[in-house]
């Protein structure tokens, strides 16, 4: 009942003292506010690239001359390496074993794709694929067929075009057996690939897939080519990796002791290096929220000893009705806990809406605060989900109140009733 009536005592004087009390919520709300934003922002994206990701198949890496994410200075430093070649990629898929598909890919152009008088915006993705490439891709068929390696081999002019070229040139009917034209030459449709959605603010069917022989001959075969390959089972993927690169090594001439002139990547190493990436901005806005509660926590002090001069006359009158030093303590403590819990809601309630709006910009999912199986933490020492994040903030709020409210309080349940009663 005591701890009832001190929380009713709290939320009665922060009532009374709007302004005040408004100020010193927002110093907590904004340190709050700062790590849940930040942290919800890059879990979002996390999610989002993930989903970008998703076109990769399960237990299937890639291999191309430059590294999946690189910065601006490392990336003139890749320039350098010689391109991986089509007729490299070739004899690579001969000498792999134990892979159950290996495929060869060129992304060659992004263009606008017509059929008829209807015509795409400019940003058709244009794929030269080997056969494999739609089982390492994860594309599975929706209408028709994939082209085979004989059709590969013969260059001949046929595509399968993603959902999104599905609703912009036939919004009515099957495109199966219809003809579209690529730089005015036509190709004939042998089917569509299942819609994925949208990833990372673009949408995943924006592509057309052609023979990479195809591809090569139309747009210039002086590019580095990608190779995809996925194994038989999680069991033999270690394995098939390391055959690939001294594979790889062997057909580009490397030298023993050189360092690969290629990269290998798969899903987790991606997404590893994106941790990488925001690891140390995961931790500049934990210092940041930090400094910035302590800031408020010496907020709510000073405020709590202003309040506790202004009512010194109340708690002389509660002393002289029988209230201890205990019931005071309880009430002024309970006050700065108070604070502190509202002020966190709302910087949790800001936080988790303003980080969500990178989920509508990237066209994904939202983290809501009291979702338990997203991670939006993840270093080497700590994992948190959101809300692990939402309740830690919440005790940390609570911490703040306490350990700042501590002498304020002590303070008041030490003051002389009688004296108490003469202040005026």
């Amino acid at each position: 009942m005591q701890v009832q009536e001190s929380f009713v005592m709290a939320v009665t004087a922060i009532k009374a003292n709007k302004l005040r009390s408004v100020l010193t919520l927002l110093g907590i709300a904004v340190g709050v506010f700062s790590i849940i934003a930040v942290m919800t922002a890059m879990g979002v994206l996390q999610g989002a690239i993930e989903s970008g990701l998703s076109d990769l198949g399960t237990n299937t890496f890639q291999i191309q001359k430059y590294p999946a994410m690189s910065s601006h200075d490392n990336r003139s430093k890749y320039r350098n390496r010689k391109d991986i070649t089509y007729e490299q990629g070739l004899q690579f898929v001969q000498r792999i074993t134990g892979a159950r598909f290996a495929a060869l890919e060129a992304h060659v152009r992004t263009i606008a794709v017509t059929h008829g008088a209807d015509k795409t915006n400019p940003n058709i993705g244009i794929m030269g694929e080997t056969a494999d490439g739609f089982p390492t891709n994860n594309w599975n068929v929706d209408q028709g067929r994939a082209f085979n390696a004989q059709e590969v081999e013969n260059g001949k002019f046929v595509c399968v075009i993603g959902s999104g070229v599905v609703e912009k040139l036939f919004p009515r009917g099957t495109p199966v057996g219809e003809e579209i034209k690529i730089n005015n030459i036509p190709f004939k449709v042998l089917g569509t690939i299942e819609k994925k959605g949208a990833s990372l603010g673009g949408d995943q069917g924006n592509f057309v897939a052609i023979p990479i022989s195809v591809a090569l001959d139309m747009f210039g075969s002086h590019r580095s080519i990608n190779i995809m390959v996925q194994g038989k089972d999680q069991d033999t993927y270690a394995d098939l990796i390391e055959q690939s690169r001294a594979v790889l090594r062997t057909i580009r001439h490397v030298s023993p002791g050189l360092d690969d002139d290629f990269e290998i990547f798969s899903n987790d190493t991606l997404i590893k290096q994106f941790n990488d990436v925001t690891f140390m901005v995961k931790i500049g806005a934990l210092g940041i929220a930090m400094i910035a509660l302590i800031a408020a926590g010496v907020g709510i002090m000073n405020i709590m000893l202003v309040s506790v001069t202004e009512r010194t006359k109340e708690i002389g009158i509660r002393k002289a009705l029988g209230a201890t030093k205990a019931n005071v303590l309880t009430q002024f403590l309970s006050e700065c806990v108070v604070f502190s819990q509202i002020g966190g809601v709302i910087g949790i309630v800001a936080g988790s809406l303003v980080g969500n709006l990178v989920s509508v910009l990237m066209s994904a999912p939202p983290i809501y605060p009291w979702d338990n199986a997203v991670t939006i933490l993840e270093t080497p020492f700590l994992k948190m989900t959101a809300l692990e994040m939402n309740i830690l903030a919440i005790i940390f709020c609570s911490f703040i109140g306490i350990v700042f409210g501590v002498y304020p309080a002590w303070k008041a349940a030490n003051l002389d009733p009688i004296e108490s009663l003469r202040y005026e």
